[in-house]
């Protein structure tokens, strides 16, 4: 064997190693890419699903110190009213970032979604195009429901928000035996409307966790 074919075959193994060593690292790399992607958006969800809970809770608590404060035979109303304006101020906190989640829910799963559109486009095979279109329609239909699920709360959420504050208004103006006593049917109807509020966040948590067992079975494919 002359030195030139020798130096043919030693090119053509190096050539060859590196065609499987950068394969492999391409489809690492974009293993890694979708695995990511899905870690992302599960944090993500797990974070609106405990800001969710949160303001559940706070709605329970405001609600509890609400009917306290009104309750018939209050001994210190001065003091209960001090608590419940607390819980509207923490009320508000939790309720705005709710609100932002509303806001935000439709763009990060577009967001989620272009993305792998435009890696499944990198496909030339296309079996495995149509397998990436077909996974990605279904998890779309799947994160669409997060969104549409999400309707009912705003207007929930603003108009209890209105009603907890304006109470509150109401009684650091008049905060007498006479004035607990007029705002008591508006107070119960403000406590009902926190319930049909912690009733309109059940679609969401439930789409939420959808999802996220959905990314769990295979959405970083």
């Amino acid at each position: 064997m002359n030195n030139r074919t020798r130096l043919n075959i030693i090119c053509n193994a190096i050539f060859t190693t590196t065609v499987i060593i950068g394969s492999s690292l391409l489809v690492s790399s974009c293993s890694s890419t979708g695995m990511e992607r899905s870690e992302k958006a599960g944090t993500s969800m797990d974070n609106v699903q405990k800001d969710i809970n949160e303001a559940v809770a706070q709605v329970t608590i405001t609600d509890t110190s609400l009917q306290d404060l009104v309750m018939p035979g209050q001994s210190n109303v001065k003091k209960a009213f001090e608590k419940y304006s607390d819980n509207v101020s923490k009320m508000e906190k939790d309720g705005e970032r709710l609100q932002g989640h509303i806001e935000k829910m439709h763009d990060q799963g577009k967001d989620y979604f272009e993305e792998w559109r435009t890696q499944g486009n990198a496909y030339a095979n296309p079996e495995i195009a149509a397998l990436s279109d077909q996974r990605r329609a279904d998890l779309t239909a799947v994160f669409a429901e997060i969104s549409s699920s999400s309707v009912g709360i705003k207007g929930n959420l603003k108009t209890y928000m209105s009603d907890i504050k304006e109470i509150q208004t109401y009684l650091s103006n008049d905060l007498t035996p006479k004035g607990v006593e007029s705002i008591s049917p508006v107070a119960q109807k403000a406590i009902a409307d926190g319930d049909s509020l912690k009733t309109a966040v059940n679609p969401v948590l439930t789409a939420l966790e959808n999802a996220k067992a959905e990314l769990k079975t295979g959405g970083a494919k």
